[in-house]
């Protein structure tokens, strides 16, 4: 009676543990997708700092140089695209296809001196430059979580906790577009 006993105990111990183990793996599914949607929402809240900062930017330069209108129309698209961007996937071309807008823009006020010196373009300039710099930092925060989550899920055991948990799906990553990767042309 007392073998049986110390049996039924192991037992218990053993699918306690293997249960612990499966609900680890179940939880582990889900946190590391949460820390991507969190991430995401980090690089959501740069992009849209830098969409709210993209007007004042525009009409700053616009005084200065009116008949450059292609830039301020493409700013302008690109913008309306973000705001109506449904999927994470749209959100990411919508934001790449904006800092290749902003690169032109800021070559056009390279154009006029006295916008250069305008403490109003200068500020502007420096705001925009940090909240590029802030998207960077995001952007790589949130690859960083995708890497884990994509890893987790390739694993073994971590594939199946995640198509337990309906998260079987590989998360996108957020490079960089084929033009960033060109050396940019100086002319002086």
């Amino acid at each position: 009676m007392k073998k049986v006993i110390i049996v039924l105990i192991v037992v218990a111990v053993i699918i306690f543990m293997i249960g612990g183990w499966v609900i680890s793996g179940l939880n582990r599914a889900v946190i590391l997708d949460e820390a991507v949607t969190s991430a995401w929402s980090q690089v959501e809240n740069q992009l849209q700092r830098r969409n709210d900062l993209i007007p004042n930017l525009v009409n700053t330069v616009k005084g200065y140089a009116s008949h450059e209108k292609g830039i301020f129309i493409e700013v302008t698209k690109l913008r309306s695209q973000w705001a109506n961007a449904s999927t994470r996937q749209d959100q990411i071309k919508a934001a790449e296809g904006m800092g290749g807008v902003l690169s032109k823009l800021l070559l056009v006020a390279e154009n006029y001196p006295n916008l250069k010196a305008s403490q109003n373009f200068l500020t502007l300039q420096a705001q925009l430059e940090g909240t590029e710099n802030r998207i960077a930092v995001e952007r790589n925060r949130y690859n960083r979580t995708v890497k884990a989550f994509n890893t987790y899920r390739r694993t073994v055991f971590g594939s199946i906790f995640a198509r337990m948990r309906g998260l079987d799906k590989p998360e996108e990553y957020f490079q960089a577009e084929a033009a960033a990767k060109a050396v940019p042309k100086v002319e002086f």
